[in-house]
């Protein structure tokens, strides 16, 4: 973990969805996993153990609302929920959450929102600010909102693909890591054949018993 990195507490009461948004934010370079919580309880004591600079947070906890949790959190925070209730925006916004994402979402909404948190860290890292600066940090938080989007959202799905070819303990296509990280083949084919080309991952042919061979990527070494 770099001394710059951003730290991550990822509270959700289903454990597998929980790990899911962990490893989301781990495959992102300038960010790291705090720890996961399932419950109201189990984030405060996380909260309190750790530095923590984001939480991701779900409203409905099993001993309590998310919501109650983000209020009394004292670093940022980020609503990630199936709660599509009007009122649970804007108590999640009244409560100060930068962000508000509706289960299910594709993983790279997430790693935009991420990418455009760090971006607005680093516009407010300086002691004094201007009305520019303050516009450039609000605006990074909504990363579909602004012109640079795409190029945003570019860097952190690369680091999702590489993260999921490094992590499968067997060789995927191109429709399996699409699959895996809820992206378009061809965007998943585009970012492993740069992968390949920088040599950070290796392609080789894959033959089934029909049909033309499919090429399949690996880690290397």
């Amino acid at each position: 973990m770099s001394v710059t990195d951003l730290t991550v507490l990822v509270v959700d009461d289903d454990f597998r969805v929980a790990e899911l948004h962990a490893a989301i934010v781990a495959a992102i370079a300038g960010f790291t996993v705090a720890g996961t919580a399932n419950t109201v309880a189990a984030a405060r004591t996380a909260a309190t153990e750790f530095a923590v600079d984001l939480a991701l947070v779900d409203v409905y906890l099993p001993d309590g609302s998310g919501l109650d949790l983000v209020r009394e959190l004292s670093c940022d925070t980020m609503v990630l929920t199936a709660s599509t209730e009007s009122s649970s925006v804007r108590a999640a916004v009244a409560a100060g959450a930068l962000a508000f994402l509706v289960k299910p979402f594709p993983h790279t909404m997430l790693a935009a929102r991420l990418a455009g948190y760090a971006r607005y860290r680093r516009a407010l890292s300086v002691a004094q600010v201007d009305n520019a600066r303050v516009e450039s940090a609000l605006q990074a938080l909504r990363p579909a909102a602004s012109a640079g989007a795409g190029a945003a959202a570019a860097s952190p799905t690369k680091e999702l693909v590489l993260h999921t070819i490094l992590e499968s303990a067997v060789p995927l296509s191109a429709g399996e890591v699409a699959g895996a990280i809820g992206i378009s083949r061809a965007t998943a084919q585009r970012y492993l054949a740069a992968l390949v080309g920088s040599g950070r991952i290796l392609m080789r042919l894959r033959y089934g018993t029909t049909g033309r061979p499919e090429q399949e990527y690996s880690p290397r070494g």
